[in-house]
């Protein structure tokens, strides 16, 4: 037993051992996008990488699967080009790049991986080219030559103006002291520069694009003698101010440090952490209504909730976005943040003016409208932005529009403006009374609502909630949009106007005209009791029209036998309560009778049974009413009607001439249909 326990981790040790050599060390996006372009690049020869090259610049990125297929990098289109991979030349006369680039010291690495400006830059220093072409161990972010050309003239000036200091200092804060590979240049970590040991900010995302202080890595790994040297397209510059500093000092967020300083997340944009700051200008606060931004300035908790929705949770340089991405907001909501061209976008808006702006502990990008989260809003605000405009305008109408901008927990039910498209109601007292039944007292949540549980409305009227498998629904109207929670108010969005109940189901029976008929069988077969106590019921009620349809012999027969008639009521009857928005292509409700009713719905239709219904969704305390023109026959009474014509059918086969007398041919042949027959009639 004790050398088994000994052997145990030495045999797990062996298997892990084992599966590391088949598989490796687990690879780095950088290193899984750039295995990818090889992939694609191999039928050009070895060492060979396909690149997507923005069609119109000189941008160029390796592909991910993703990207191959779509050939496009922020919604513009691409070529694929065929070039070396990092570290490897092309041979006169061989396909593809078989040749690994010779190993050089750092300084004439520069050159070989298209930054002989970096290489200029080093020579007008006295120091930095003997340095680099020493002993040591180095690595170098080198700009490419076209970062360089993008500088201003007036950056560029004061670099070159004092080469053994101020280009001196920006060339060093490039480098770092030890040989850094892109294995290390984990996300949110930061390295140590020559440079006055300031710190150079890594962010290594999923995609496989590694920036260092927001500035993209070409191409990376081109070791040297002393050290690696790394192709970004940007010169990047020292940052010590935290997002909290940043914002103080700058006179266009006037508005946005006020607001933090009153919703007390300085604290947090001043700490430790990588953030990215979606950070709203002074005219972005003067584009909502005064007493919008009045009414959230003044109210904490709404604040901290808009100032929370500008606030992403990691840190998100605008060269990592290549195409549509969904990021976490501090405040739990989710902002897609993509990109056109070179232009970057929340929600698909084209709303940030200023990007990249580097802090210690994130990024800052300016944003030129504000972004209010639902929380942050009231009921009428939220009704504003859904599809729900023409329910508001009832609100006005009837000057119940303070229930929807006030600080009553509430719930409004908004029927969508499609529900309206025959017409507007006109607003009476009885409308007046109808919209306050569209709002419940209490906030409520879709996700926490439960089948049976009944809501009180502003109308002082009760509504019950039904939980189907493919629907939630409030008495007859069912939730047509996930709910929108603001911060006083709730708005569920619903596929039409609701019909609060307005008795039980004899009650809706006696006050429509339409089922006198039915009524009265209804207390010929003794169900009144039934229809009247409370229950879940659906009954498909046969109108006026449907009794008299019948020959008159056969319906006073129906009438005449209360158990026949109570059987044939009880199969209308099912026995809980669906309301039309729940059915969908097919729907079999137990009777009380004891078969199955067979509900769909087609094109807004609904059929029971294959009859039509000509009235859905008469509301009741203890269930729901659909109006039909037809009596439907149970399962049982069909087989007996059949059997009926079955027997009658063999009767006069029985009593035929050709059991007699006739030709030869139908005296041969009507016994023949007499057994037939007989099987049929036993079988049903």
């Amino acid at each position: 037993m004790k050398s088994f326990v000994w052997q145990l981790p030495l045999t797990l040790a062996l298997a892990l051992t084992l599966q590391e050599s088949l598989t490796g060390p687990a690879k780095s996006p950088y290193q899984l996008v750039l295995q990818h372009s090889r992939l694609r690049g191999r039928q050009h020869g070895p060492n060979v990488c396909a690149v997507q090259k923005l069609i119109g610049t000189n941008k160029k990125y390796f592909t991910n699967c993703k990207q191959w297929y779509q050939r496009k990098i922020c919604g513009k289109s691409t070529i694929i080009s065929y070039e070396c991979c990092p570290g490897y030349e092309k041979v006169p006369g061989e396909k593809g790049c078989p040749a690994a680039l010779p190993l050089s010291n750092i300084y004439e690495t520069l050159g070989i991986v298209g930054s002989t400006t970096t290489q200029l830059y080093t020579d007008r220093t006295e120091k930095l080219r003997p340095e680099m072409e020493g002993p040591g161990s180095f690595t170098i972010f080198a700009p490419s030559n076209e970062a360089w050309a993008a500088l201003s003239a007036e950056v560029l000036d004061s670099l070159v103006s004092n080469v053994n200091v101020e280009l001196l200092n920006a060339l060093r804060y490039h480098m770092v002291d030890r040989r850094v590979l892109t294995d290390e240049l984990k996300h949110g970590t930061t390295l140590t520069s020559m440079y006055q040991n300031s710190d150079i900010h890594i962010h290594h995302y999923p995609n496989g694009i590694v920036t260092v202080n927001c500035a993209r890595l070409l191409k990376a790994d081109h070791h040297a003698t002393n050290g690696v040297v790394h192709l970004i397209d940007k010169v990047i510059s020292t940052t010590t101010n935290n997002i909290q500093q940043f914002i103080e000092i700058e006179d266009t967020f006037e508005t946005l440090r006020a607001a933090v300083a009153a919703s007390g997340l300085n604290t947090l944009l001043e700490g430790d952490g990588q953030f990215t700051l979606l950070a709203p200008t002074n005219e972005a606060f003067k584009k909502i209504p005064p007493e919008t931004l009045n009414r959230i300035l003044g109210d904490p908790e709404a604040l901290k909730d808009l100032l929370n929705n500008h606030i992403l949770k990691s840190a998100m340089c605008a060269e990592a976005i290549i195409a549509g991405l969904s990021m976490e907001t501090l405040g739990g909501n989710t902002l897609e943040v993509g990109c056109s061209g070179d232009v970057l976008t929340l929600d698909g808006k084209a709303i940030i003016s200023n990007k990249d702006n580097l802090a210690t502990n994130g990024v800052i990008h300016y944003v030129d409208e504000l972004l209010i989260p639902d929380s942050a809003k009231t009921l009428f605000e939220l009704a504003t932005e859904s599809d729900v405009s023409t329910s508001i305008d009832l609100y006005r109408q009837a000057n119940l529009g303070s229930h929807l901008s006030g600080t009553e927990h509430l719930t409004l039910l908004a029927p969508l403006n499609s529900v309206f498209k025959d017409g507007v109601p006109y607003i009476d007292a009885n409308m007046k009374n109808l919209l306050l039944n569209h709002i419940v007292k209490d906030q409520l949540s879709s996700k926490y609502l439960y089948h049976g549980q009944t809501l009180d409305t502003l109308g002082g009227k009760k509504l019950r909630v039904f939980v189907y498998r493919n629907s939630l629904c409030i008495e007859n109207s069912c939730i047509a949009a996930h709910d929108k929670r603001g911060r006083y108010g709730t708005l569920f969005t619903v596929d039409r106007i609701l019909t609060p109940p307005i008795g039980t189901i004899m009650d809706a029976l006696k006050v429509d005209n339409r089922f006198s008929m039915l009524v009265a069988a209804i207390q010929t077969a003794g169900l009144t009791e039934t229809l009247n106590r409370e229950g879940a019921y659906t009954i498909f009620a046969p109108t006026n029209e449907a009794f008299q349809v019948l020959p008159p012999e056969e319906l006073n027969k129906l009438l005449g036998n209360p158990k026949e008639l109570a059987d044939i009521l009880k199969y209308h009857i099912g026995d809980e309560i669906l309301v039309s928005g729940a059915i969908g292509a097919l729907v079999r409700l137990t009777s009380l009778q004891g078969d199955k009713l067979e509900v769909s719905s087609k094109n807004t239709v609904v059929n029971v049974n294959k009859e039509p219904v000509i009235e859905t969704d008469i509301m009741a305390t203890n269930g729901v009413i659909y109006a039909i023109k037809s009596i439907l026959q149970p399962p049982a009474n069909r087989i007996q009607d059949q059997n009926t014509n079955l027997h009658s059918a063999l009767e006069i086969l029985r009593r035929a001439p050709a059991f007699s007398k006739g030709s030869q041919s139908s005296i041969r042949l009507a016994p023949v249909y007499v057994r037939l027959l007989e099987r049929m009639h036993q079988s049903a």
